[in-house]
């Protein structure tokens, strides 16, 4: 399970199913160190969105914040309490955000990029870098069980009655791993079933007591979602997975603003845009780096080995990603003044910023300017949001 917008996805570890050949060939230094990453691509692949409408464009919602240890608090938090609460803060701002565009576009997603997802989250103590085990343990209550973090609201998750705070026992009759490899054995265990199920029976411990349920299956975009641990200006795809850098999250400062970001590397995955410019290993490679806790800043010299997007392929990404943001609830009507000002800030001579793989900026808003209205008009007319 890693941890992206969708746990549990309907592979083994989907999220990263790109890069196994190349990990392959990596060293066992390399091996280990991708074991201690911020662990965001797979935990949201098949488990479920964090956040989001599973039918229509509904306003987005706020989800639960993590479930936090009743211990009282200490007088003082240490290094690795604060990072890892910090990590937390913007991993659920993302999720939030992240969700009601994934479950509300899985037509939008084409080929396999849409499957049913379980509709939450769940993680342990091992979730994170060995380094922030005990952080885990002592900031959100977590052991070495798969405990649910957050539900998608409206799925079949929350329909069903799942709670933050719920541990997972076993699903279709199959007890659910725990320990350092739970995440990864939970994946393979229930991947089989989202292909062939519309809904599993599932046991979960409450307060101490089993309680049974059954869970229906929730249809969305199936992109692990992951948090870039790193400052620059940026977001990534590379087919599979979108990357969104800690600098980007705080740039774009209103949840609106974000979901163009998401919505905009959702697009270039859904449009195949990673493979037509075959930079789908690379932005993987990339990835992988920046959500280990402490990335290696050094690989992200200058564009990292990136090309810029050529202006057509950017601005039909583009034109997919307003309509996903207006599917989803978000506004989308302010998206030419955002990218404006990211262009603006955030120059083409910053290598290692947006608007350096993202150059055609001019032509991008031409584009844009157009879509904005024929998108209100379709509204207006009540008419399917399809590009």
């Amino acid at each position: 399970m890693n941890t992206t917008i969708s746990s549990f996805d309907s592979s083994p570890d989907a999220s990263h199913q790109g890069t196994q050949k190349r990990t392959q060939k990596r060293t066992l230094q390399d091996a280990n160190d991708r074991t201690r990453c911020l662990r965001p691509a797979a935990l949201l692949s098949l488990l479920a969105l964090l956040a989001g409408c599973a039918s229509g464009p509904l306003l987005p919602t706020q989800m639960p914040r993590p479930v936090l240890s009743t211990a009282p608090e200490s007088p003082a938090l240490t290094a690795e309490q604060i990072l890892l609460r910090n990590l937390v803060a913007y991993q659920d701002r993302l999720y939030r955000v992240s969700g009601p565009l994934l479950t509300s576009n899985p037509d939008l997603c084409k080929g396999n990029n849409a499957r049913n997802l379980f509709g939450f989250t769940a993680k342990n103590k091992y979730s994170w870098s060995p380094e922030l085990a005990d952080s885990a343990q002592s900031l959100l209550g977590l052991d070495d069980r798969l405990q649910v973090l957050g539900v998608l609201p409206n799925s079949g998750a929350q329909r069903a009655g799942l709670k933050p705070g719920d541990k997972l026992v076993s699903v279709e009759g199959k007890p659910i791993p725990g320990g350092q490899n739970a995440e990864r054995q939970a994946a393979a265990l229930l991947a089989p079933m989202v292909s062939r199920k519309s809904s599993v029976s599932a046991v979960i411990q409450r307060n101490g007591a089993s309680v049974p349920m059954t869970i229906n299956l929730t249809r969305a975009c199936a992109y692990g979602v992951v948090l870039g641990n790193a400052d620059n200006i940026n977001a990534y795809s590379d087919g599979q997975r979108v990357l969104i850098t800690r600098g980007m999250m705080n740039f774009a400062q209103s949840d609106d603003d974000l979901a163009l970001v998401l919505a905009k590397e959702m697009a270039h995955n859904s449009l195949l845009h990673p493979g037509k410019q075959k930079t789908g290993a690379t932005s993987a490679d990339i990835i992988d780096n920046l959500v280990r806790v402490r990335p290696d800043m050094s690989a992200m010299a200058g564009a990292a080995g990136l090309r810029p997007m050529p202006q057509e392929l950017d601005a039909a990404a583009d034109v997919l990603a307003l309509y996903m943001v207006a599917r989803a609830g978000y506004r989308y009507e302010n998206a030419p003044r955002f990218w404006e000002k990211l262009a603006r800030q955030v120059p083409a001579n910053i290598l290692n910023g947006y608007t350096a793989i993202h150059p055609a900026t001019e032509y991008r808003l031409s584009v844009i300017g157009k879509i904005v209205p024929e998108i209100k008009a379709k509204q207006a007319g009540r008419q399917a949001l399809l590009p």
